[in-house]
């Protein structure tokens, strides 16, 4: 592939180099001279110094030919910006990293589907450590989906039911559930979820809080 890194701070040289180990073309565009001097001496000719943000310098970088755009750059709004003028020159996927969490929505609503949060992420792995988290986070996926892990309590609305009786929002599935034992099996319509099952559900990133309020309750865990 050819990937265009907008931003040589510490995050974009290591992508970088990463992905030239991994044998793909690469260029870095920072906006600092210094910067971009100081990861040309590591990463050689990968490096174009000028400001990502504008369409003549992502026009020279070649993003016309461009298979992937990554904005890691350490403001959202320029990530932001980089990843729209990479769609509206046709390229095929973007990743954008967020620095407040509060602004993934923003991308989202601007088409910008992968996006990449490191406080998101160190707060998922905090509410998987927490024995009193009902809802973990486990993964988000391109296509607007996202997966979650899910832990009945007694008090949950749909313990003591079958899968087929289960009302959850549209386009969620039960994909996995796990017994308290730790022993996962693949649910049919006829399994019986029961308190202290974790369950592994695929819902729509929108439809979290309605997934949350079906299994858990609307009083219970992290809706209190």
């Amino acid at each position: 592939m050819y990937v265009i890194v907008a931003g040589g701070g510490k995050v974009g040289f290591y992508l970088a180099q990463e992905l030239l180990q991994a044998n793909h073309e690469v260029l870095v565009i920072e906006r600092d001279a210094s910067r971009s001097a100081a990861v040309a001496e590591e990463l050689g000719d990968n490096v174009m110094n000028g400001d990502s943000c504008e369409a003549t310098t992502l026009d020279s970088a070649g993003i016309a030919r461009a298979d992937l755009v990554c904005a890691v750059t350490g403001d959202d709004e320029d990530n932001l910006v980089v990843c729209d003028i990479a769609r509206q020159r046709g390229v095929p996927r973007t990743v954008a990293r967020i620095n407040n969490p509060r602004n993934e929505l923003l991308f989202k609503k601007r088409g910008i589907e992968t996006t990449i949060s490191a406080t998101t992420a160190v707060l998922a792995q905090i509410e998987q450590e927490l024995p009193t988290t009902d809802m973990i986070p486990l993964l988000q996926l391109h296509s607007g989906l996202e997966i979650v892990e899910i832990k009945l309590p007694e008090t949950s609305p749909i313990a003591g039911r079958s899968v087929r009786e289960v009302l959850l929002p549209p386009e969620s599935l039960i994909s996995l559930v796990v017994d308290p034992g730790g022993v996962p099996r693949i649910p049919s319509g006829d399994t019986r979820l029961n308190p202290g099952d974790a369950l592994v559900v695929v819902t729509r990133r929108e439809c979290v809080n309605l997934l949350r309020e079906a299994v858990i309750g609307s009083t219970h865990g992290l809706d209190t």
